[in-house]
């Protein structure tokens, strides 16, 4: 298990700095403060903090270590460096400290000084100085010990995937592009699970004049999905073009796809600010690996930092094929962070530039959408149909979102054909039935066929509070009070705090006959629901006009057909 390494420098600095803090008052304040920040991932703040703290405290190891990881973490290895090697200078061990030094090191392809350290004591990690190692070895212009260090790594457990891979980049940036499509072809499966792995391979064939080779490889590892990048480097392999080999020019790059890729393996067991830190270092090495910058990005963005995750997005130069990947995931972070209107804008801006994509118009669509804007998103949804076509991938979601918004217009026929395409398209999906079953049950039609379709999505996702609320509630509908009971309960004990199930919870107990227990719903309900909600599915003034006069009453009121009599006993 990999724990956290700003987690673990938070606890190291308790552990070391706590049992101090009654004869060291000065360093309480910026000390709680940057493990505060730190446990919120607020990597500013916290680096200022703990660099407060540590001015105030020179010398306590944790608070070095802590201020390396933050000031890491932000990208910046050049504030993280003099403390680094403060740390090394007194033989304390601390990854941070020997990966700061490690990044400037082969920054500056100081590969003999690198080279020259003891990495049992000054390394990051067996793997990671073992493949660094092999690539400070081509550097310093031992290209057959470099290689032959990738050969015995790719001996050991579980790393032969990662040792082949760097060589075969090692060998296509040495110029050796039959060796390294050998390599390629060799270990085809885990040297093109990755993206930039098969994307280097077709450079290696238009190398070696294979262009029709090349697109060969990139279908059979991309299918029928493309996007600016793949579709730019296609028409060049088609029209004839020798492509460059561009992923590794020079030992200092492959020392970035380390980090890199050893970040894409750490995503699977560590915590996003850790991986982060490779990431960054990634970029370090190589301010224009872009896949690092989008990678360090989307990890930001998981660690709710949005304005930092904007800031990465931005530095995506606007004629780079991933630009519009980079504006996707920009206007994600827009939104995630409250700024809904500009995340529209920015997706809106991205449409015009790239129209002919799928994605953009999908991903607009569905900004709109979450901001009630039916009709638009109505309308961004339809191009983004035209443009995918029938059959693809996704498709069947674009026509269950469009049904919803065309069922919030009120457009119920359209809607329901929407619904119904979505599940030709993908049958059983549970959402689409949910909510087609859960729409027919609200407008009192095709209740048969609605439980059906309800019962089928609870088969699917047991676990679902919503969908086992619409299997209760249209028992409810069809009458059968006792059987919707134990439904409604699941649901709650599923999703405790949402009103309308605590709503729909209370109608049913209503019906039974448990008025009592019915009220207490009513008001659990009615404690749940968000004031600035205005337009939710929950409805407070119905809930207190029930808990005045109940639920026949309300009924009444409405013209609504009357409940069954039940007595206590159902």
């Amino acid at each position: 298990m990999i724990r956290t390494l700003l987690g673990s420098a938070a606890l190291a600095v308790l552990v070391t700095v706590a049992p101090h803090v009654a004869q060291a008052q000065s360093i309480s304040g910026p000390y709680l403060a940057a493990r505060q920040a730190a446990i919120e991932n607020d990597f500013e703040a916290a680096a200022r903090y703990y660099t407060e703290a540590l001015s105030r405290a020179p010398g306590n190891p944790a608070l070095m270590e802590a201020v390396i990881s933050t000031q890491l973490a932000l990208g910046r290895v050049d504030r993280a460096l003099p403390i680094a090697k403060l740390i090394e200078s007194r033989d304390l061990r601390s990854q941070t400290a020997h990966m700061a030094v490690i990044a400037d090191l082969l920054a500056r392809e100081e590969y003999d000084t690198f080279l020259a350290r003891d990495v049992e004591q000054l390394g990051i990690g067996p793997l990671v100085d073992g493949l660094l190692v092999a690539w400070a070895k081509i550097g310093a212009g031992d290209a057959e010990g470099g290689l032959a260090d990738f050969d015995t790594i790719s001996e050991e457990r579980g790393l032969r995937g990662f040792a082949l891979y760097h060589k075969a980049m090692a060998l296509a940036g040495l110029g050796d592009f039959e060796a390294a499509e050998a390599l390629f072809e060799a270990e085809a499966g885990p040297l093109q699970q990755t993206r930039r792995g098969a994307m280097a391979r077709a450079e290696v064939l238009s190398q070696l004049g294979r262009n029709e080779d090349a697109i060969a490889s990139l279908q059979a590892a991309f299918g029928s999905s493309t996007d600016p990048e793949l579709s730019a480097m296609e028409l060049a392999l088609e029209a004839g073009e020798v492509l460059t080999f561009t992923h590794i020019t020079s030992p200092r790059d492959g020392a970035a796809e380390v980090f890199y890729s050893l970040a894409g393996a750490l995503r699977q067991d560590a915590g996003a600010d850790y991986t982060l830190l490779y990431g960054r270092v990634a970029r370090h090495l190589r301010p224009d690996h872009i896949d690092a910058l989008l990678l360090n990005a989307d990890l930001l963005e998981e660690l709710e930092q949005f304005g930092l995750a904007n800031a990465a997005y931005k530095q995506v130069p606007a004629d780079h094929p991933a630009f519009h990947a980079a504006e996707l995931g920009r206007a994600a972070a827009l939104r995630e962070s409250g700024k809904p209107e500009a995340a529209i804008e920015v997706l809106e801006q991205l449409a015009k530039r790239f129209g002919d994509l799928s994605i953009v118009h999908s991903t607009l669509g569905d900004v709109l959408r979450q901001q009630d804007r039916f009709e638009e998103a109505v309308e961004s949804y339809n191009k983004a149909i035209d443009l995918l076509g029938e059959g693809e991938r996704g498709s069947w979601f674009l026509h269950y979102a469009r049904a919803i918004s065309l069922e919030r217009l009120k457009d119920w026929p359209r809607a329901e054909a929407d619904f119904r395409k979505a599940l030709e398209l993908n049958p059983g999906q549970p959402q689409v039935l949910n909510y087609l079953g859960y729409s027919l049950v609200e407008k009192q039609i095709k209740l048969d066929e609605a439980l059906e379709m309800i019962e089928e999505a609870v088969t699917a996702s047991p676990d679902s509070g919503y969908i086992v609320d619409s299997l209760g509630w249209v028992l409810y509908r069809l009458g059968r009070y006792d059987e919707a009971v134990e439904h409604m309960e699941r649901a709650v004990e599923l999703m405790p705090v949402d009103p309308v199930v605590n709503d729909h919870l209370g109608d049913v107990y209503w019906a039974v006959g448990r008025e009592r227990e019915a009220r207490f719903q009513w008001m659990r309900a009615l404690s749940f629901v968000d004031p600035s909600e205005v337009d939710g599915e929950a409805d407070p003034d119905r809930m207190r006009r029930k808990l005045d006069i109940g639920l026949d009453r309300v009924l009444d009121e409405e013209g609504a057909e009357p409940l069954k009599v039940a007595d206590e006993d159902g």
